[in-house]
């Protein structure tokens, strides 16, 4: 893997105000780039522009209103336009698929689709008068290869944003635009506190659903990587003249996407042969 520094780029980074957001927005000032740090609420994320004046502005943006994205990107003209955009706001929601609701479902993808689909209909006519750019999308472990029982309505968020960002990619990659789908596995941040866990009501959930939320809770606080170490792994990424495509993060991530992919080739070695017999017949 060759790794460059390049020049500092401007980032806009939206759910900067707590978590890996905040992890990230710190790592790319300290490395020496600028920043657009967003939240629904500026006020908690004043301290960076404070703290990083004429390098660092707090702006207010909520994912879901497509006209404070267009407004978050106008705010990083005044530090140079922005050059690296990072879908990161998104909130889990956990919980048996048969108990979820309509309103449930809507929502989680309001945020975790639909605010990054707002948040790329903002730049990409940004980036592509440019001709330069990096997209960062914030997947997950639960993106690729879902461990966890409850994880329907989160897990299929991210492989939304997965399937987009992939074909994506393909479409601007000749106007000098990347694209690097990020797929952490538990970090240890305060996203648990802002997911939305829904105990089963239904026993037959218990043993599978049950059993997840219980280690779900457990896990809170006890997460096996630091936040600090994945934002300065994605500022590496995004430096590298040759950024990945997909970026995982965590031992455990890279051994459970590491099984994921070595059993879909296994099932598709199984099933070849019937595979292949779709043919119309000569």
């Amino acid at each position: 893997m060759t790794h460059t520094h390049d020049p500092a780029r401007v980032w806009l980074i939206t759910g900067a105000s707590s978590g890996l957001g905040r992890a990230l927005a710190e790592a790319a000032l300290d490395a020496g780039h600028r920043v657009v740090a967003t939240a629904r609420d500026p006020d908690s994320i004043g301290d960076l522009e404070r703290r990083h004046p004429g390098r660092a502005i707090a702006a207010a943006l909520d994912v879901t209103r497509p006209a404070q994205a267009a407004a978050a990107l106008a705010a990083g003209d005044a530090l140079g336009g922005v050059d690296v955009v990072v879908n990161n706001a998104g909130y889990g929601l956990f919980g048996a698929f048969e108990e979820l609701d309509d309103e449930e479902l809507r929502r989680q993808f309001e945020t975790n689709v639909f605010g990054a689909v707002n948040v790329l209909r903002a730049v990409l006519p940004h980036l592509r008068d440019r001709r330069s750019g990096h997209i960062v999308q914030m997947s997950s472990l639960e993106g690729v290869a879902p461990v966890l029982a409850g994880e329907t309505a989160y897990a299929a968020t991210k492989f939304a944003v997965e399937g987009l960002c992939e074909a994506l990619a393909r479409e601007v990659e000749h106007l000098g635009i990347r694209v690097t789908i990020v797929e952490p596995g538990p970090v240890r941040t305060d996203f648990a506190a802002g997911a939305v866990a829904k105990p089963s009501g239904i026993d037959d959930y218990d043993a599978s659903v049950g059993e997840a939320l219980r280690l779900f809770a457990q896990l809170a606080g006890n997460q096996p990587n630091d936040p600090a170490r994945v934002a300065a792994a994605i500022v590496r990424a995004v430096e590298s003249d040759d950024p990945p495509l997909r970026l995982v993060l965590g031992t455990e991530a890279v051994e459970a996407v590491r099984a994921k992919l070595d059993g879909q080739r296994g099932e598709l070695d199984a099933w070849e042969r019937v595979a292949r017999s779709t043919a119309i017949a000569a």
